[in-house]
């Protein structure tokens, strides 16, 4: 089938269908694209403004994106202003005619940032100091652990993983990477088990794809030290939720740190909240002041690149899932 964006777009402009809540730079979004005709569509409902638009950037949300495609049928390229595309994969194998592009390398840093610093708080006992702060308790000596010289397992060598493993092998962490490649030095999905046994860290940093769902399962969890610490920034189906509730709990493995949830917001009655050895966040890794300039400049790149008819920075392949 012929590429969509093989020739040059009749109409230079941009519609876009997002809920200026997702980023609080958004409203900005018109000025920045000038002189591209930018149509703000509503955060909810309506958007049938978006009726000849060619292009959109907007959100994750799934049944929004459903509804873009419908009121749009000469849509030939969507950009979300997310990472991860799971939710939107399954419509754009129903268009072959449309391109999808995500936010990938806007968060890298953010995130790589949020992982090495949940290792330093595991490793410093950081979460046992501070609820003897809040109980006003001179604990005694958390028996910390260095970091340098830890070995780091990431499972998930894409633009945030390598970011990751850049930070964590200047810290003089040894980097296992597992990737779906094998490739630079990295070892396939496959051994992922055998290669979490050597981890004092396991940070999750894959997209959720048919092949990567329920990954961290009993069996990876069961090969861990007593003392290693998993850590999940990406998505929360990825892990086997009840096998590591109870490698956490029973003190199997040291302990996790979260910031993506099964189901999110994290209810308040969830047993999650209480576990000494759980850090919670509630999925804000990728929070940065630097997410502007990156996503800014992406898009800028990315509508140049649309007009020319050349190639577009961060395609999602469909069959891939990412």
């Amino acid at each position: 089938m012929r590429d969509p964006l093989a020739a040059a777009p009749t109409l230079l402009l941009t519609r876009i269908a997002l809920s200026l809540g997702f980023h609080s730079w958004a409203h900005e979004l018109p000025e920045i694209l000038s002189p591209d005709e930018v149509i703000m569509l509503p955060p909810d409902g309506d958007v049938s403004a978006a009726a000849d638009a060619e292009t959109a950037i907007g959100g994750p949300n799934p049944e929004r994106f459903r509804a873009l495609l419908e009121a749009a049928p000469g849509l030939r390229w969507y950009h979300t202003l997310a990472a991860g595309v799971e939710r939107l994969v399954p419509e754009l194998i129903a268009r072959p005619d449309l391109v999808l592009t995500n936010n990938s390398g806007a968060y890298d840093l953010a995130i790589a940032e949020h992982v090495v610093a949940t290792i330093f708080a595991a490793a410093k006992r950081l979460p046992a100091s501070f609820a003897a702060q809040g109980q006003h308790t001179w604990h005694e000596d958390p028996k910390s652990s260095d970091v340098r010289g830890a070995t780091l397992v990431i499972f998930g060598m894409g633009s945030i993983g390598g970011e990751l493993a850049t930070i964590a092998r200047g810290l003089g962490m040894r980097v296992i990477g597992v990737r779906r490649s094998g490739a630079d030095g990295s070892v396939a999905p496959e051994r992922l088990a055998d290669v979490a046994a050597e981890a004092d860290y396991l940070a999750v940093c894959a997209p959720l794809t048919q092949e990567t769902e329920g990954s961290i399962d009993e069996d990876v969890l069961g090969r861990m030290k007593r003392t290693a610490w998993l850590i999940n920034i990406s998505r929360g189906a990825i892990v086997n939720e009840e096998a590591l509730f109870s490698a956490v709990k029973e003190r199997r493995i040291g302990g996790a740190a979260i910031d993506a949830w099964w189901a999110e917001p994290l209810p308040k009655d969830s047993e999650w909240w209480d576990l000494p050895n759980v850090i919670v966040t509630p999925h804000t890794s990728f929070s940065s002041p630097s997410i502007r300039e990156r996503s800014i400049a992406l898009i800028r790149e990315n509508l140049r690149r649309f007009k020319a008819g050349e190639p577009l920075l961060n395609r999602v392949d469909p069959k891939l899932g990412y």
